[in-house]
């Protein structure tokens, strides 16, 4: 009987295991499992798509504007990004939770964004969707100007500054959901904490926002607890 429960032990410890294994969400060659939204490519002929497989890496070129969107629905989880601006350092994002398409400035799906913008990485962006942080006044603003439509103070200013690498490095971003909480770190901080968010589920998407950014890596696990 001991016999059989430690190998019980085991193989559930194994099965844990396999099941949180991380996965890819591109493949290095191509942007299956991914589609583009891009508002610029339904009314003028000829317009480039802005996100491309490079040597190995997604790469966002920053413009013509808009998102790459995964095609499939995720929750409760733990997204890491690798990163780094390729050229001038600009701005891009990382939305998650994200629905509804072109719900803001007829570009911007709803959902939540992890800001990337250079020394501004860790920001929420709220669009359409909500979210709470500790000390939200002083983050985000007096509250009478809240708001997640175009016009309100929709930005949640980050915990830390100086937690980006030196342009050209790799920085990694990870962000984790789950339930109606989000968890960011930079390169190992914890930049940014939410609650009570007002969606818990939802696509991926990655912003072409004017900068180019490579993209080396865009894992993805399920989780049941937040790191500390």
């Amino acid at each position: 009987m001991k016999y059989f429960i430690t190998i019980l032990c085991i193989a559930m410890t194994a099965f844990s295991c396999k099941k949180e294994k991380a996965v890819s969400l591109f493949n290095g060659q191509d942007l299956s499992g991914w589609h583009v939204d891009v508002p610029e490519m339904d009314t003028i002929p000829n317009t480039i798509n802005p996100f491309i497989i490079r040597t190995g890496m997604l790469v966002s070129l920053g413009t013509p504007r808009g998102h790459l969107i995964t095609d499939d629905v995720y929750k409760d989880y733990r997204l890491e990004v690798e990163y780094r601006f390729a050229g001038e350092p600009g701005n891009c994002g990382v939305l998650v939770h994200a629905s509804t398409p072109r719900a803001l400035y007829k570009m911007f799906p709803k959902s939540l964004e992890v800001q990337m913008q250079h020394e501004d990485a860790g920001d929420f962006w709220v669009i359409v969707e909500d979210i709470e942080v500790d000390n939200m006044v002083e983050r985000r603003g007096p509250k009478k100007e809240w708001g997640i439509t175009e016009g309100k103070k929709r930005r949640i200013i980050n915990l830390t500054d100086g937690s980006e690498k030196p342009l050209g490095e790799w920085n990694t971003m990870i962000i984790e959901c789950l339930k109606d909480k989000i968890k960011v770190w930079v390169n190992g901080d914890l930049v940014n904490h939410g609650f009570n968010a007002t969606v818990t589920s939802g696509q991926i998407a990655i912003q072409a926002e004017g900068s180019e950014v490579e993209f080396r890596k865009i894992d993805i696990s399920p989780i049941t607890t937040l790191s500390k």
